[in-house]
């Protein structure tokens, strides 16, 4: 996977906002663009236009960070460390987002709307209708708050209910939402494939140990964060848990490595913090701005 260098700053900069030290220099971002052949103008390019954005700031001359309008899907993102711990025991219930009433011309909006449904585990039982079960820490209130976070603001986000009761028929037909039998697979041959890089990482050159821990790395995680969350016996939750296990593992390997290389890039030395003139602001006014679907495009996932 060739990154962009928006979607490679940005992801830089979360991974640096979860190791508690959210700033990276105008030194270390070229460095790690370079990595991927990415030419130092469109990195600065990026820059200027993230910053325009909101998706980054300057706290300092040639420093960045992570800017207001990518601070919601960061959070949404970084809840895959703490995945365990977002689900409980599954009574049978279910939640539920009747969509019928809502708008279909917007484009945008569906888009963004359809992707914080993919992010919160909802699969469509019939047109309108969405479900999951009911196996998350606080219920309808906490997913009700997770989906106004994920949408733009002015995206009618449907009505969100708990349901029960369903009649057998409709309670194999939700049970049937999902693939479970890939996403079971699909935990084994991740699991294997992180721990066979693990077992080899240190043999590894260090601009190759970072290449490839950001490729496996961002396929994993995006992998956890759009994962269902289903309840035992809908999959295999013991394979879930070898494979959120292997992906927290090799997240830790990942950044040790980065850390390594980024502390590469901060030797002494001229270095040209400025951007170019010519990176257009096309910003629209904040009440048109699809805030968190603009940075869920370029941060992983």
């Amino acid at each position: 996977m060739t990154p962009t260098p928006r979607s490679l700053i940005l992801s830089l900069l979360l991974g640096a906002q979860s190791r508690g030290d959210p700033v990276l220099s105008v030194r270390e971002l070229l460095a790690a663009c370079a990595l991927f052949d990415l030419p130092a103008n469109a990195v600065r390019v990026a820059l200027a236009r993230a910053v325009t954005a909101g998706l980054l700031a300057t706290p300092r001359r040639g420093c960045y960070t992570l800017g207001p309008e990518a601070q919601p899907l960061a959070h949404e993102i970084s809840r895959w460390r703490h995945t365990q711990a977002l689900m409980t025991d599954w009574t049978g219930d279910w939640i539920a987002i009747h969509v019928g009433a809502t708008g279909r011309s917007d484009r945008p909006a569906l888009n963004a709307r359809e992707r914080a449904f993919g992010l919160l585990g909802f699969a469509e039982f019939e047109r309108g209708l969405h479900l999951r079960p009911d196996n998350l820490v606080g219920g309808t209130q906490a997913l009700r708050t997770r989906l106004l976070a994920l949408l733009p603001p002015g995206t009618e986000p449907g009505t969100l209910f708990a349901l029960r009761d369903l009649s057998d028929d409709d309670e194999q037909r939700a049970r049937r939402l999902w693939d479970t039998a890939t996403l079971d697979a699909t935990y084994l041959d991740t699991t294997a494939r992180l721990e066979a890089w693990l077992d080899s990482a240190d043999a590894l050159p260090l601009d190759r140990a970072a290449r490839e821990s950001f490729a496996i790395g961002h396929d994993a995680i995006r992998q956890l964060m759009f994962d269902p969350l289903l309840p035992a016996p809908l999959i295999d939750a013991q394979a879930r848990t070898r494979f959120i296990d292997a992906v927290t593992r090799y997240d830790a390997a990942g950044q040790a490595i980065w850390q390594r290389f980024l502390s590469t890039a901060r030797s002494p030395g001229p270095v040209d913090t400025a951007l170019p003139a010519a990176a257009p602001s096309h910003r629209r006014p904040r009440h048109e701005r699809p805030r968190q679907d603009s940075a869920a495009r370029h941060l992983p996932g």
